[in-house]
């Protein structure tokens, strides 16, 4: 084998691609030959050189791509519901406002601890301290609503009675034409005022 062959075979021989059948008589003739020695001993630092070079280049990339993410400002973590307020904005302001008028009603409730009387016939209403006294005689004709007190019938009431946060007492003599509803929880207040709101909405 020449010389000429031999430096050709050697980059093959280096990168892995040489075939087997060549390696051992290129093998043969480095051994023999101290120029084609030296030259595959300088081809072999150079390939190492370049080998340990790649290697510290790679490293060097990783490191710098770790530093670059890490330089990069931090991403904030929403909450779960910080995103659903977003993705449903219609439902949230429905929804504060349903917990803002149930807070203002239940604060009206606590609040209005006055006796109130309503009714078409009061004139025919006895009230005595925070007692609403309808007397056996008297005949109401129309609804009568109580709040914060204590109702007693011994005569007739012609429509509705309703007792609000009140005691009720209905005597023997007692006549209610309408509907009794006693109302003691603020929940069943609020669905009374619902309804009779939209009843008076109706009316008008």
């Amino acid at each position: 084998m020449d010389c000429s062959l031999a430096v050709s075979l050697m980059h093959d021989y280096l990168d892995g691609d040489l075939a087997k059948e060549q390696i051992i008589p290129l093998k043969q003739h480095i051994m023999a030959c101290p120029s084609c020695r030296a030259r595959y001993e300088q081809l072999e630092r150079t390939e190492m050189m370049m080998y340990s070079l790649s290697h510290q280049m790679d490293r060097c990339s990783d490191q710098l791509t770790a530093r670059i993410f890490q330089s990069l400002p931090k991403k904030k973590m929403q909450n779960a519901w910080l995103v659903w307020v977003k993705r449903h904005p219609a439902l949230t302001a429905a929804a504060v406002f349903a917990v803002v008028m149930l807070a203002s009603v239940l604060s009206v409730w606590n609040q209005d601890r006055e006796l109130m009387v309503k009714g078409s016939d009061l004139d025919k209403v006895v009230i005595e301290g925070d007692t609403v006294i309808v007397p056996p005689d008297r005949k109401l004709a129309g609804n009568l609503t109580v709040q914060n007190g204590k109702t007693e019938i011994f005569g007739e009431v012609q429509g509705n009675l309703t007792v609000i946060d009140g005691s009720m007492n209905l005597a023997s003599t007692a006549h209610i034409a309408g509907q009794v509803t006693q109302i003691d929880q603020a929940m069943d207040w609020l669905w009374y005022k619902i309804t009779h709101m939209f009843s008076d909405v109706a009316l008008r």
